[in-house]
């Protein structure tokens, strides 16, 4: 067995065993091809079944004096799913990065927009332009549902139950998961429908999706950061923000205003109540509130 056919076998089953989205499997891809460099680099003649934990603790070792902690973390997680599939398909017994310690990366707070920094940046939005609508719905989206940005762009018109009161989510792995949505952002997407989108007709694959570019393809990631990035410059924000603060947002805010951690996972999708604990930590003033009101001896 050597790297190149492993890594292809790799590939195959994470997109069909797995059912990863491609933005996750590139990641892991690339987790794999780093190893691979570095072998080739440093002259390291060894196969997958043989490789051994003092070879991947040089490998960790040398990439940590160019990598962020968080980086090898993730580096380091992305070899341990590599040699768990290897130990799956009986070519290996064991996991060489088991005993290899994750590197301490500290716990670091997202950046958070208040509601009126939100409403800034939404009302910033030049609605003459002809994709100006268009971009207020996608920010309302946004925010309003708590959605990662490659949940947005792959929104389909199908995923929209607007009786009930949900959209339908493909999140992380390629679960699905069903999302409150207001009636307001509700009329934000139906006017979009009915006045904006249909001036742009749809690429052959790309008949159901609700955002579209003006090519008539499915936005990009990038198109997303753009569209936050220019408005953020435009009103002055100084805070580091991407499409994934209003996400960090939609939970603050709900947390707040009194909605339980429970709730708030289910609607980011969040696999782990850990993950979504982060937001706890966000507002001090909250978690006095709380004591104030519900503990005994208040």
């Amino acid at each position: 067995m050597d790297w190149i056919s492993s890594l292809k076998d790799y590939e195959h089953y994470l997109k069909i065993e797995r059912g990863l989205s491609n933005n996750t499997l590139k990641s892991y891809k690339r987790d794999v091809q780093k190893l691979i460099s570095y072998l080739e680099e440093a002259k390291i003649v060894v196969n997958p079944k043989k490789i051994d934990k003092d070879i991947l603790l040089k490998f960790i070792y040398d990439n940590s004096k160019k990598i962020h902690p968080k980086s090898q973390a993730r580096l380091l997680s992305g070899l341990r799913n590599f040699f768990d599939y290897l130990i799956f398909e009986n070519y290996r017994n064991d996991n060489p990065t088991e005993l290899i310690e994750m590197p301490k990366t500290g716990r670091t707070l997202p950046d958070v927009l208040s509601v009126k920094e939100i409403d800034e940046l939404i009302g910033a939005i030049d609605l003459s332009h002809p994709q100006g609508e268009r971009n207020k719905t996608i920010l309302e989206t946004l925010y309003s549902c708590g959605l990662r940005v490659s949940e947005l762009i792959s929104l389909q018109i199908s995923d929209l139950f607007f009786d009930e009161g949900i959209i339908r989510v493909i999140g992380k792995g390629n679960k699905q998961r069903f999302v409150p949505i207001n009636q307001k952002t509700q009329q934000y997407i139906k006017t979009h429908l009915k006045y904006i989108r249909l001036h742009t007709r749809p690429k052959e694959g790309f008949e159901d999706s609700l955002f579209l570019n003006r090519r008539g393809k499915q936005l990009t990631r990038v198109m997303i950061f753009t569209i936050i990035k220019n408005l953020a410059l435009k009103i002055g924000i100084k805070k580091k923000i991407s499409p994934h603060t209003f996400r960090h947002s939609f939970a603050t805010h709900l947390l707040e205003r009194g909605a339980d951690l429970r709730s708030i996972q289910q609607m980011l999708g969040h696999e782990s109540i850990t993950t979504t604990e982060i937001y706890m930590h966000l507002d001090k003033r909250f978690l006095k509130e709380v004591i104030n009101k519900f503990h005994p001896r208040r």
